[in-house]
């Protein structure tokens, strides 16, 4: 043995050959306990990474995102424009305008009257932010959050809006956020997925939500977000069928995990592999989700801080405090889309409804995260698909007005996982209606979120029909001012 390493001119000798040896099987069984799908052969090799291995140190282990669909006014909410209301009435000035398009809802109209917000706004906290008299909790905690009022985006429409906000396209099947979150970084509890989804409908007129927008578009079906219901059964066909008990289930699904790898050693088809592994993530999950979507557990004082409808299944405030089960139990991304934020007209009243619904369940998850522990290493982000006009819809009423669609400027917040709380990120005009300072577009939105992940957005791709792609496309920055 000596001999030979010495031929390969290998000056070394048995001793120190074995010892080395040893230590590298070790490092190979640590990376395997660490990073269970390390040596799996994943199609993340192709891309330039190993599957579950940050580009860098991650500030945020997962993200938990309260999209709110149908798209909140951000005159009502988080950008104060007092001159709005003393302008009320008055024509949007043309030069303010600047020739931007309009929906088919309002470009038809003769006059755009400038109206004010209904609600009363007051600074709060340290950072003396603005917050509409709507959201008295959510003021109470502001110093936590990062309010960016410098959003923008190209889509006009509501699906092309939150198709692109979801998947970094507006077009539909591409993969969405939290299934290129999977993809990189996999799962950190094996009875749970990676993605899930939490859907709740507000009072308001609600935009629908599809599959689409958590699809695991062309990435392994296994990244696929998985939606929690709130009837009975929270996720559908998940129990045994009549009749049958847990160790027939058992024998069952080894003998189709047989036939799958047969198939699978044949054809050399991925979504094969991934076919069996969602056999038995199903399987773990038979234990696992009754204990999570249990509240029973949970202190009075948890409920008081998430408020009574936290009890009732499928409202706002159940799936915040479930996300924040799912979030702490290991699940990487959880969507929560609430409905009903679209008021093209009745404004001032739809608004208070949708306000009441979020303010206390959205805050409360934050505090609840924060004594926790776990707010550092948790994104939190709260916002919709694009912003809205400064300028009535329809016939104007100073007490009961709509707003259109204004994809040129938004608001969103975004709290922990490395982002700078109590600060004000970006400036618009003060009518409302362009930025004037530091705008975030969607693909650098995007960016910063994989960012705090631990990774570098034009490094985490998928090669696909002969190209890579990437959840930024060709585009986005990581916004540096707004990390801590």
């Amino acid at each position: 043995m000596e001999n030979e390493l010495f031929q390969h001119g290998l000056n070394i000798s048995r001793r120190k050959f074995l010892s080395r040896l040893s230590i590298g099987l070790g490092s190979v069984a640590l990376g395997s306990l660490l990073v269970p799908d390390l040596f799996s052969g994943a199609a993340g090799e192709e891309a330039g990474f190993m599957p579950g291995i940050p580009h860098f140190a991650p500030k945020a282990k997962r993200v938990i995102y309260l999209f709110q669909n149908g798209a909140p006014s951000q005159l009502e909410t988080f950008d104060y424009k007092p001159v709005l209301n003393t302008m009320m009435g008055q024509d949007l000035p043309e030069s303010i305008r600047g020739g931007q398009r309009l929906t088919g809802m309002t470009s038809g109209q003769k006059s755009f009257p400038l109206v004010g917000s209904y609600y009363k706004f007051n600074q709060h906290g340290e950072s003396g932010a603005w917050v509409s008299e709507i959201f008295p909790h959510m003021a109470k905690i502001v110093d936590d959050l990062c309010i960016i009022r410098s959003m923008h985006t190209e889509a006009i429409n509501h699906d092309p809006a939150l198709t692109f906000f979801q998947t970094g396209a507006q077009q539909g099947n591409r993969p969405s956020m939290g299934s290129w979150v999977s993809y990189g970084l996999g799962t950190e509890n094996k009875n749970l997925p990676a993605f899930c989804v939490l859907l709740s409908r507000g009072k308001g007129n609600g935009q629908g939500v599809y599959s689409k927008l958590w699809s695991n578009g062309f990435l392994d079906s296994i990244h696929q977000g998985v939606q929690f219901s709130s009837g009975e059964n929270p996720i559908l066909y998940l129990q045994d069928p009549e009749g049958m008990d847990r160790a027939t289930r058992r024998k069952m699904l080894d003998k189709v995990a047989e036939l799958n790898d047969i198939q699978l050693k044949h054809f050399g088809d991925p979504e094969i592999a991934a076919k069996i592994q969602q056999y038995e993530m199903a399987y773990r999950m038979q234990t696992a989700v009754p204990e999570i979507m249990d509240v029973s557990t949970e202190s009075d004082d948890i409920v008081k801080l998430y408020g009574s409808e936290c009890l009732v299944p499928g409202t706002y405030a159940a799936n915040c405090l479930l996300a924040r089960k799912l979030s702490e139990n290991g699940v990487r991304f959880v969507q929560l889309y609430h409905q009903g934020w679209d008021q093209h007209g009745n404004l001032p009243n739809e608004m208070r409804g949708q306000a009441k619904d979020v303010d206390q369940p959205s805050a409360a998850l934050i505090t609840d995260l924060k004594q926790r522990g776990l707010l550092d290493e948790t994104l939190v982000i709260w916002g919709g698909e694009f912003g809205r006009t400064n300028y009535c819809q329809g016939n104007f009423s100073a007490d009961n007005y709509g707003r259109d669609h204004h994809p040129r400027c938004f608001t969103v917040w975004m709290a922990g996982g490395g982002i700078k709380p109590g600060m004000v990120y970006g400036e618009t005009d003060e009518f409302g209606y362009n930025i004037v300072k530091n705008p975030v577009h969607v693909n650098d939105f995007h960016a910063t979120i994989l960012n705090q992940l631990g990774f570098d957005h034009e490094r985490l791709t998928y090669r696909f029909q002969g190209r890579r792609y990437r959840l930024t496309d060709v585009a986005g920055h990581v916004v540096r001012d707004i990390i801590s």
